[in-house]
């Protein structure tokens, strides 16, 4: 299983490395030739457009752990409850 997960992993890995090797060089020294101003707007942008999906993924992550902590916290209530049932019958 583990042999697996390493070769999937490798895949990934290898089927993402064009991805890595397009930073786009037309881009960069578009935006190393603005101004001050201009780069500080830039840097500002992409935080908020980062902002948004970290926000949702960070809430979707801890509504899941909250959700699996009540079903837990549930579940071992009414293992308790019938434990409780049999040793007074």
């Amino acid at each position: 299983m583990k042999f697996r997960a390493a070769i999937f992993v490798a895949f990934l890995l290898l089927w993402a490395t064009p991805a890595f090797s397009q930073a786009c060089s037309m881009c960069y020294s578009t935006a190393k030739a603005t101004s001050k101003d201009g780069q500080r707007a830039i840097s500002r942008g992409v935080i908020v457009l980062l902002v948004p999906p970290l926000g949702f993924m960070t809430l979707g992550v801890w509504m899941a752990f909250r959700y699996g902590s009540k079903r837990d916290r549930e579940q071992t209530d009414h293992v308790n409850w019938e434990l409780r049932q049999i040793e007074e019958s």
